[in-house]
C-alpha cells in the first residue's frame, strides 16, 4: 500500500503517469488497460492526497489542483488529438466516422480517469457545487468540439439522409452511433444536439416531400401517385427503425402524411375526377396497402388511413 504521508510533488506525478497511460488509448490503442495494482495505485494516490494534509485549506487547495489536472487533461487529449482529426473534412461520412471513434476513445479514457479520480466526486466536488467528473468530462467535448464543429456535424447527417432517400447506399449504423452520440451529449447543459437535429431533419422532410407532391400531381396519375406514396411510407418507416431516435417515428410520419396526403387532397380527387376514368383492382389493392401503412409497429388507426379510406370510397364513387 501506498505512504499516507506522499509529498505532494510525488503525488502530482503519480496522477501524470495515469494521465500519460490514458492519453495512448485517445493516440490510437484503445486496447490500452490498467492492472488491478495500477489502479489501487493511482486511486490511492488521490485518496491520500486529499486527506491526509496538515490544515483543511491546504486539502481544498490540493483538491482543486486534482480537479484541474484531471480537467486539463481531457481539454489537452482533444486539443491534440479530437480537433486535429475533424479539421478540413469534406467527406460526409469520414467527417461522421471520425466523430464517433474520436467520442468513443475519449470515453474510454474518460471512464479510467474518472476511476482514479473519483474520490473528488465523493466528497470535494459535491462541497464546493463543481460538474462532476462525469459532467466535466462530457462539458469539455461540449465546449471544444460540438460549439465548431456541431453544425458540420448536422450537415453531414443530413446529407447521409438525404442522399439515402435519392436510392443511394449509406452506412446506416454510422447514422445511428451518430444519432446516439447526439443524445448522450445532449444529456448536460442547455443544447439539446439529438432535438436541434431532428428539427432540422423533419423540416427538410417537409420540404422534399412538399417539392415531390407538387412535381407528382402535375407528372403522375392518381394511380401512380399512390403508389409513390406508399413507397415512401415504406422507405420512411425503415429509416426510423434502423438508425433515427424511436420518438422521430410519429414525427416522420405526421409529415408524410401531411405533406403527400392531407395538402394535396383536394388537387388528388380533381385529379381523379379529370381523368374521368375507373379505378382498376390494383389500383384498389396498392391503396388498401397504403391504408395499412405505418411507420410504427402496432399503432392504431390513423388519420392518414382514415384519409385513404375515404379517397377509396371517393374513387369508386367517381368510377
Amino acid at each position: 500500500m501506498m505512504s499516507k504521508d506522499i509529498p505532494i510533488e510525488e503525488g502530482l506525478i503519480i496522477t501524470e503517469e495515469a494521465i500519460g497511460k490514458a492519453k495512448k488509448i485517445m493516440k490510437g490503442c484503445p486496447e490500452t488497460k490498467f492492472t488491478f495494482e495500477e489502479y489501487q495505485k493511482y486511486y490511492e494516490c488521490v485518496y491520500f492526497m486529499c486527506n491526509y494534509h496538515n490544515t483543511y485549506e491546504k486539502t481544498m487547495q490540493l483538491c482543486m489542483q486534482l480537479y484541474n489536472q484531471f480537467k486539463r487533461s481531457l481539454e489537452e487529449s482533444i486539443n491534440t488529438v479530437v480537433v486535429p482529426s475533424l479539421m478540413c473534412q469534406d467527406d460526409d461520412a469520414y467527417l461522421l466516422r471520425q466523430l464517433v471513434l474520436m467520442w468513443s476513445n475519449y470515453k474510454l479514457m474518460a471512464r479510467w480517469l474518472c476511476q482514479f479520480f473519483q474520490y473528488l466526486d465523493q466528497y470535494f466536488i459535491p462541497r464546493d457545487n463543481l460538474l462532476s467528473l462525469d459532467e466535466l468530462t462530457v462539458s469539455c467535448f461540449q465546449d471544444l468540439v460540438f460549439k465548431k464543429f456541431y453544425c458540420q456535424f448536422q450537415a453531414a447527417a443530413l446529407s447521409l439522409i438525404n442522399q439515402e432517400r435519392e436510392g443511394l447506399q449509406i452506412d446506416c449504423d454510422l447514422l445511428k452511433n451518430v444519432i446516439h452520440t447526439f443524445v448522450e451529449l445532449g444529456k448536460y447543459g442547455q443544447t439539446k444536439y439529438y432535438e436541434d437535429f431532428e428539427q432540422a431533419m423533419l423540416v427538410d422532410t417537409s420540404a422534399l416531400y412538399t417539392r415531390l407532391a407538387s412535381e407528382w400531381l402535375l407528372h403522375d396519375s392518381t394511380a401512380d401517385y399512390v403508389q409513390k406514396v406508399y413507397w415512401c411510407l415504406s422507405q420512411e418507416n425503415g429509416r426510423a427503425s434502423h438508425y433515427l431516435h424511436p420518438r422521430t417515428a410519429e414525427m416522420l410520419r405526421q409529415i408524410v402524411r401531411n405533406q403527400l396526403l392531407e395538402q394535396p387532397a383536394n388537387k388528388l380527387f380533381e385529379k381523379k375526377q379529370a381523368e374521368n376514368s375507373g379505378i382498376t383492382t390494383d389500383y384498389q389493392k396498392m391503396l388498401s396497402k397504403c391504408a395499412g401503412m405505418t411507420l410504427e409497429e402496432g399503432s392504431s388507426v390513423s388519420a392518414t388511413e382514415e384519409w385513404l379510406a375515404a379517397l377509396m370510397a371517393s374513387s369508386i364513387n367517381i368510377c
